[in-house]
């Protein structure tokens, strides 16, 4: 394989992971909650945005940058958490009181979204922001250079990838949020806490939306439309895993991720997001319910 192929390759890979973190926080709000949130991209720059502030202002009392910005992250997924349920409490849980419709909601969540984006404006500005991190050089494996914060992006991605996997797995939240989203009357009349169920369900997709916000900041300056820009890579990858399964959102996003930066050896870099889009209209055309079987 030409190197500059497998170059292209393995960022794909690295993107795709990070990408896979957000994407299965919004395919878990559409299988649990029936939510097209088109906020979640800008949720996701809000995590970026947030350990930005603890790694430049609030934690330099930590020496060692690398705890620091593991530091920084994690306090800014939290608080992205909190934001994630005060949007539930003051926006979503009334909407789903009222019944309100799925045009209604999606034109909620847009504007949501632009409120978050232009906050973050007012506060940071519009220019590309830095992470508090000394210049590394990039590793040389076999001709390929890899970046330390990509492989340090890539490797908790997976991490975070198989604790979800515990979760749903193996824990009783974990069970009765898959049994919502496989058939939510069921769950309800089975005995099953919804409202507990919704809660844990911000709690997870925010924890895990943040956390890839904080994370493609390492690969990626953050912007305030860096959100914006991958909120249709996220969709692509939850239609293409099929809508509510939060395992196919991940092959999704890996598969999305891809052919996102190999394309990239072919075309320019300004019409690499147009992948996405080409993906996502082929798999409606020829398998609408995704690769994998999905919820709904």
């Amino acid at each position: 394989m030409d190197v500059e192929l497998a170059q292209l390759f393995v960022n794909g890979i690295a993107v795709g992971s990070i990408i896979a973190l957000a994407a299965v926080g919004l395919t878990l709000t559409n299988g649990i909650l029936r939510l097209p949130n088109f906020a979640h991209g800008d949720f996701m720059t809000l995590g970026a945005y947030l350990a930005l502030l603890f790694d430049t202002q609030l934690l330099n009392f930590i020496a060692i940058p690398e705890q620091k910005i593991g530091a920084a992250i994690a306090l800014g997924s939290i608080l992205t958490i909190a934001f994630f349920l005060l949007s539930e409490y003051l926006i979503w849980k009334p909407m789903r009181n009222r019944r309100a419709n799925s045009t209604t909601l999606i034109i909620i969540s847009i504007g949501l979204a632009l409120f978050i984006r232009n906050g973050i404006i007012f506060i940071w500005g519009g220019g590309n922001q830095n992470y508090d991190l000394p210049v590394q050089t990039a590793l040389d494996i076999v001709g390929l250079k890899i970046r330390y914060n990509l492989m340090i992006a890539i490797g908790l991605a997976v991490l975070s990838v198989l604790v979800l996997h515990l979760l749903l797995q193996y824990t009783k939240i974990g069970k009765a949020m898959r049994a919502v989203a496989d058939d939510l009357d069921l769950a309800s009349v089975s005995g099953i806490n919804v409202q507990r169920v919704v809660l844990w369900t911000w709690i997870v997709a925010g924890g895990l939306t943040a956390l890839s916000g904080g994370l493609y900041a390492l690969v990626q300056s953050p912007r305030p439309n860096m959100g914006w820009f991958l909120i249709l890579p996220m969709f692509a990858s939850i239609i293409l895993g099929g809508i509510g399964n939060p395992y196919g959102a991940i092959v999704g996003a890996l598969i999305i991720g891809i052919a996102q930066e190999v394309s990239t050896y072919w075309i320019p870099t300004e019409y690499k997001l147009a992948i996405a889009l080409v993906v996502m209209v082929l798999v409606l055309l020829v398998k609408p319910q995704g690769l994998f079987r999905g919820t709904g």
